[in-house]
């Protein structure tokens, strides 16, 4: 399976698209200003203690109180509060935490006013980012994570990913990851260690300890609610993820961004930084990769696949439901049954690939086309596990009930990407009221006229329909070049896929979209 990432990076939002041997798998946008990350530590002080919900409300800057169960505080919440406090009154304990004097362990069955005291500052890692009208979800059990490990202060457990099956491989790792653990500390094996050396694992290591210093530095000076640690970006955190072989090109259409890139997957994989490509085109990466395009296709509350089959999603307060259809195309299988196994199949593939695409998360009911035999059954459970496989989000597929539908839970950690597919109008905003298409050059030559000759601006871009800018350019002496001779300025062209057929904008030198007089 080949892999592509393409980076649309602009100055307000970056977009990251994620490509599968050329299929959009997953999407994400990243902003400059984006708080509140999974993985990401802040300071924060507690704002009430609810001893009937076993929780309590953490005020960590966000509008809304952030939510810490008393399940998620981790059995050495006494110690990791005592570090939190000797830092932030100025005792600064060792950050390595070899001589530092642990406090007793919770028990699971325990009380959150046992555990916590109320306006004291607390170390909170956000475990699920804000989602409607909730706040953020709030972990007490520290992880760092890197590129082949994952470390925990405060716990002294060695853990190896079950997707790592050979025995002979676990052992290797149990053995080496004992002798380079240092004290206190806890450490998870990711799956890309797999057949990594000792020396690659120790420098992961050593980067993960660095990172636990500066937050330890970073409690001593602040102030809750404050962010004392945030992850790495969103493309950085993908590449980290999921950077191996099969990852074939990434492309950013930001010369910055792009050398960027290349020095941090230079940092991961020597050699590799190849792999990064900087785009420059006068049409979006987005359309000349065709990602527009699947993203149009892709989004709504029905998705057609090839083969006429198409699935409708629905979302409810409670759960997602998906109901696949046939469609009106029938295949040459004659018996319904088979056709019904084929149709089955086909939406497994394209169901997990819209779980990851547009991150749907918590419960998800599916009902497939009704089978009769078992065997078939199985069969179709079996290809959903299959498909499922590539979803890094942590998920349980059910068998299909006796009423034929299939439950699967997916963890939910962010907001579910929504892209609304139908757009209001451009030309008559929904009013059903169209300017007359005839008065469509009048107008832009008037608005020409108005900022070149009273504005005197210069450096000016008109972006169009595509059709438009065929009939502006269209021969010798066309529209451009007669401007041109008018207003002795020159003004660029450009079309857009996006705009209705009498849309156009104007855009000064910095590319900041004009706004006009109605």
């Amino acid at each position: 399976m080949t892999k592509d990432l393409i980076i649309n990076a602009s100055k307000k939002v970056t977009e990251i698209a994620l490509l599968e041997d050329k299929n959009l798998t997953e999407l994400h946008q990243e902003t400059g200003g984006n708080n509140y990350q999974v993985g990401d530590l802040y300071l924060g002080k507690i704002k009430k203690i609810m001893p009937g919900l076993n929780a309590a409300f953490v005020d960590v800057g966000h509008k809304k109180d952030a939510f810490l169960h008393y399940t998620d505080l981790g059995p050495n919440i006494r110690s990791l509060n005592k570090y939190v406090w000797e830092s932030h009154e100025g005792k600064k304990p060792n950050p390595s935490l070899d001589n530092f004097a642990y406090e007793p362990e919770i028990i699971k069955t325990g009380k959150i006013n046992q555990a916590l005291i109320k306006k004291k500052p607390i170390l909170v890692q956000i475990l699920k980012e804000p989602i409607s009208t909730k706040g953020p979800r709030l972990s007490c059990e520290i992880n760092l994570a890197g590129r082949y490990l994952v470390i925990s202060p405060f716990t002294k457990h060695i853990s190896i990913s079950k997707k790592i099956n050979s025995s002979d491989e676990r052992k290797r790792l149990q053995k080496l990851i004992e002798s380079i653990k240092p004290k206190n500390f806890g450490v998870i094996v990711r799956t890309i260690a797999q057949g990594k050396r000792v020396s690659e694992l120790h420098h992961d290591m050593q980067q993960l300890l660095e990172k636990w210093n500066k937050v330890q530095l970073e409690l001593s000076s602040s102030m809750p609610p404050e962010k004392v640690f945030s992850e790495v970006s969103k493309t950085s955190s993908l590449l980290r993820d999921l950077l191996n072989n099969s990852f074939t090109k990434i492309y950013v259409n930001d010369k910055f961004y792009a050398n960027d890139l290349k020095a941090y997957v230079s940092k991961l994989e020597p050699g590799k930084e190849k792999i990064v490509n900087y785009v420059n085109s006068k049409r979006t990466i987005f359309d000349q990769f065709g990602v527009t395009k699947q993203i149009k296709s892709s989004f709504g509350k029905t998705v057609t696949m090839a083969s006429g089959a198409y699935l409708v999603i629905e979302h409810t307060e409670a759960m997602h439901v998906i109901d696949v259809n046939s469609g009106h195309k029938v295949g040459e299988r004659t018996d319904q049954e088979s056709q019904a196994l084929v149709v089955n199949l086909e939406s497994a593939a394209e169901i997990a690939r819209q779980l990851r695409l547009r991150d749907i998360g918590g419960i998800i009911i599916i009902d497939f086309i009704d089978m009769k035999q078992p065997e078939n059954k199985k069969t179709l459970l079996k290809r959903v596990k299959e498909c499922m496989l590539h979803d890094r989000a942590k998920h349980t597929i059910l068998p299909l009930s006796r009423f034929g539908l299939m439950q699967i839970t997916r963890q939910r950690d962010k907001p579910e990407i929504k892209i609304k597919t139908q757009e209001v109008c451009a030309t008559c905003n929904g009013t059903g009221n169209v300017k007359p298409s005839i008065l469509l050059l009048d107008d832009i030559e008037d608005n020409i006229s108005y900022l070149f000759n009273e504005m005197n601006m210069t450096g000016l871009k008109l972006y169009v329909h595509p059709y438009i800018e065929g009939f502006i350019k269209r021969g010798l002496f066309n529209k451009q070049w007669q401007w041109y001779r008018k207003y002795k300025k020159w003004l660029k062209v450009h079309a857009n896929n996006d705009y209705a057929l009498t849309e156009y904008h104007f855009f000064d030198k910095l590319d900041e979209k004009i706004q006009l007089k109605s």
